[in-house]
């Protein structure tokens, strides 16, 4: 398996241009939070009301795109140049209509779908796509695996051409034993394709390994093996979903919540790590209260912070 250190693809160059590396924990929703809706704030106005709640971050949500982007240029130039202006960083989480380890002809609608939102992330200068990479199906783990691999190596192949080489493409870890994207799988593709970024899912994992977060070795662990396989800068720089969540036997069931005590992660321990390693993550909110979680989570951050 190739190193990450001696991949072709740039990723300090990029973190040169500042599409990597925050400079600071950074929290935001997954998508538009309903009281901006009621408010009748237009996309180009989210970055702005995020700001004034104290918040940093957004993805966008092209989670029912097909093969092309379902945005105008314009309107998604717009949203980017007034998340600069806020100072909002700002990712796009592609199409649930993905798998890369089906059969060829949805592997090749799937990368067209894949391709049409990382044309929108470029036009948005949006630093990362996030993406389910798919299911297993009637595949072995290795197939699935080389399937996946296989795809998205073909997908940088096409973004290279359109020039599109600021957005990293990030597959997500995911919460079910019968979707793949176990840590193991996402880190090492994340070593043999360019241009890609684990996207960390802690709810997903927690539900995927039934309740696996419970201490802080449990937290270290994870950003130990991802400072020991992509370096201290994949590490320090990850994009991170975070929620509550409920789970069975098979995985995810929904997501909860930060103050419901019933239910995992508990994300002050995960909290304490990021203080401890010096971590400036961003973390999207996938709660049922996104923005109201977000706020939470930061809050939690910063008086980490002061306690050190």
């Amino acid at each position: 398996m190739a190193n990450s250190h001696e991949r072709v693809f740039d990723i300090e160059n990029v973190e040169a241009k500042g599409n990597l590396m925050a400079d600071r924990p950074r929290f935001g929703p997954a998508g538009v939070p309903p009281i901006f809706r009621i408010l009748g704030a237009e996309l180009a106005g989210v970055p702005k009301l995020l700001r004034e709640e104290g918040l940093d971050a957004f993805e966008y949500q092209a989670v029912r795109w097909g093969a092309k982007p379902q945005i105008k240029m314009e309107d998604a130039e717009k949203l980017g140049l007034e998340a600069k202006r806020n100072d909002v960083w700002v990712s796009l989480h592609g199409s649930y209509f993905i798998n890369l380890c089906g059969k060829k002809t949805i592997v090749e609608a799937s990368k067209k779908r894949l391709i049409a939102c990382t044309i929108a992330a470029d036009w948005m200068n949006a630093r990362i796509v996030v993406f389910h990479p798919g299911f297993y199906g009637e595949n072995t783990k290795k197939k699935a695996y080389a399937c996946c691999r296989k795809a998205l190596k073909e997908i940088v192949e096409t973004l290279r051409t359109l020039r599109i080489q600021n957005v990293m493409i990030g597959p997500e870890t995911m919460g079910k034993a019968a979707q793949f994207g176990s840590l193991n799988e996402v880190l090492s593709i994340c070593e043999e394709v360019e241009q890609t970024k684990p996207v960390i899912d802690w709810a997903h994992l927690h539900a995927r390994n039934e309740g696996c977060f419970k201490s802080v070795d449990d937290f270290r662990n994870v950003v130990d093996e991802i400072e020991n396989r992509l370096g201290t800068k994949a590490a320090k720089s990850m994009h991170c979903h975070f929620t509550k969540i409920e789970f069975s036997s098979k995985g995810e069931k929904r997501h909860h919540m930060l103050d419901e005590r019933n239910y995992g992660p508990d994300f002050k321990i995960l909290a304490k790590v990021i203080v401890e390693y010096g971590l400036n993550p961003v973390i999207i909110s996938e709660s049922p209260i996104l923005d109201i979680d977000a706020m939470k989570m930061r809050n939690i951050v910063r008086n980490a912070l002061r306690a050190k």
